[in-house]
């Protein structure tokens, strides 16, 4: 888990490293995860060191003129309480471990942030986008598959790339996912992204592994683990291709899959389930993008509307 960190002092390079272990080693936080953490303590760190201070040093007032900087510079609210966040877990560890006596971020509130609505897809958009791949070529094979999986299971993209065959059960129609904090679920498949998957594993896969053996379900063309960002191109590319004008990326498939769930009547509890999420209040934001769905299809039908 250790590395160096450019530019940082070598005590404050050392105590991340030290917290980062410590907290991989406790709750089995995703690299993802670990690097976030270690990017914003890096930051703070770095402002610190230009203000001769340093992350085992800085007390409160250093936190509240750096939190006042940043209301200066317009940073974002969401930004600046996921540093909050990571800043709290860092200086309890610091405290636990007798580094310091006191947390300078105790009595300090994290920045009120409006809950910005998931950005989706209507189940028109989804189907076009799901029909933009070649299936006579190998990597749109894939690329078809892993929408179909995506749109009907809801999987992180990190999931979805790390996904291992011995993981999809196509007899029974489900993946067993290891999600955030090492955490197992089970999650049905449906009969179009089974067949796809069947398909691509008949006549695409084979290809693009050539003479290789691989245990990841999606490889690369080099046979390789893909990465989140080369799927996210992959997605771009294909709503270019199908005509769609909207933001589009991984996620916002993971957000499709969970609102159209909701609006032909799903359980909030079943989605949050199925979305791997360890907070029910997490999931609560999608009954809001189906309500507001329900509105407009009321205004747009109802006589009255």
């Amino acid at each position: 888990m250790s590395s160096s960190i450019a530019a940082l002092s070598a005590a404050d390079s050392r105590l991340i490293d030290q917290f980062l272990d410590a907290i991989w080693m406790e709750r089995g936080l995703s690299e993802n995860t670990l690097s976030s953490y270690r990017r914003d303590l890096v930051q703070y760190g770095m402002w610190l060191q230009a203000r001769a201070s340093g992350l085992l040093s800085a007390g409160r007032e250093e936190l509240q003129q750096h939190l006042a900087w940043r209301y200066t510079e317009r940073l974002k609210a969401s930004s600046t309480a996921r540093l909050l966040s990571t800043l709290r877990g860092f200086y309890r560890y610091l405290v636990r471990e007798k580094l310091i006596d006191t947390d300078p971020t105790l009595l300090i509130d994290s920045p009120k942030r409006g809950r910005a609505l998931p950005k989706t897809l209507t189940e028109s958009d989804v189907e076009r986008l799901l029909q933009a791949p070649d299936l006579s070529d190998a990597v749109e094979c894939r690329d078809r598959a892993m929408l179909e999986v995506l749109y009907a299971t809801g999987l992180r993209v990190s999931e979805l790339v790390s996904l291992h065959s011995s993981q999809v059960n196509l007899r029974q129609g489900v993946i067993r996912v290891m999600g955030k904090g090492s955490k197992e679920r089970l999650v049905p498949l449906g009969d179009e992204a089974i067949h796809c998957v069947l398909q691509y594993m008949r006549d695409a896969r084979p290809l693009l592994l050539k003479d290789a053996s691989s245990e990841v379900l999606f490889p690369s063309r080099r046979g390789q683990q893909m990465t989140r960002q080369t799927f996210w191109h992959r997605v771009k590319h294909y709503a270019l291709v199908s005509g769609l004008d909207k933001p589009l990326s991984p996620h916002v498939l993971r957000h499709a899959f969970a609102t159209h769930l909701l609006n032909h009547g799903a359980d909030l509890r079943v989605v949050q389930m199925l979305l791997g999420h360890s907070d029910l209040s997490t999931t609560q934001i999608y009954t809001h993008v189906a309500q507001h769905r329900l509105q407009s299809l009321h205004s747009k039908h109802h006589p009255r509307g």
